[in-house]
């Protein structure tokens, strides 16, 4: 049974459900989208992704009217496996396709580049086995890319991805709820401070890089907290 943590964009809220591997994600519509898939070869109790995110793909399954293998989707940071600000951190991306051949996943790949529910599709010369696309919020806090600035306030899977970061370096956000509160603030200030970083408890670019850089594939710790 998976704990799944869901930020609603239209709410600005953070909900809970919990599943069985063979049951559909929350918002998933005609169990084209199971726990176990979505999950892949993390081992976390705790997923996390958006009902935009959801949405998106049930989108893309029915435009694309078959179904579609699911390489790679979430991963916790302390796991590792992708780079420094992958999307599959937040729970909003996929890898796909990989069981086709090439003129297959071109024709999947310019489903999710025509119906433009993907914030992202990466182009094709760049992804030789699989497509992704994800749903990735924008603006982000580098000129590179990555993730979006949050602070104090604000809400989501980036939030999940920070305090997750944090608690496994040691540096105490408190419960894993995707809400920037007080706790998180305070944790990203300790943190910012050891890293000789401008202390101001916002999660920007150099503080992305920074936490992102330390605890990728560190592995799970004692101070992880699901």
């Amino acid at each position: 049974m998976a704990k799944i943590l869901v930020y609603n964009n239209n709410t600005n809220r953070m909900e809970t459900y919990y599943r069985g591997e063979q049951q559909a994600m929350p918002y998933n519509t005609n169990n084209t989208l199971l726990v176990r898939e979505f999950r892949g070869s993390s081992r976390s109790e705790v997923l996390w992704t958006t009902r935009s995110t959801m949405l998106a793909w049930n989108s893309q399954r029915y435009v694309y009217g078959a179904p579609i293998k699911v390489g790679f989707a979430f991963k916790r940071v302390w796991e590792g496996g992708h780079s420094g600000q992958s999307q599959h951190y937040a729970g909003v991306a996929f890898d796909v396709g990989q069981n086709l051949n090439l003129s297959q996943r071109t024709a999947l790949y310019n489903t999710a580049v025509n119906i433009g529910v993907w914030s992202f599709v990466e182009p094709l010369n760049l992804t030789p086995s699989w497509v992704h696309f994800d749903k990735r919020q924008f603006p982000p806090a580098c000129a590179t890319g990555g993730y979006p600035l949050i602070s104090r306030g604000s809400k989501g899977v980036y939030v999940l991805v920070a305090q997750d970061g944090l608690n496994t370096l040691g540096y105490s956000a408190g419960s894993l709820d995707g809400i920037f509160g007080n706790n998180t603030r305070n944790a990203v200030i300790r943190y910012q401070s050891a890293k000789g970083l401008v202390a101001d408890g916002i999660v920007g670019c150099n503080t992305w890089r920074a936490l992102q850089s330390d605890v990728v594939g560190i592995g799970r710790k004692s101070t992880t907290i699901d």
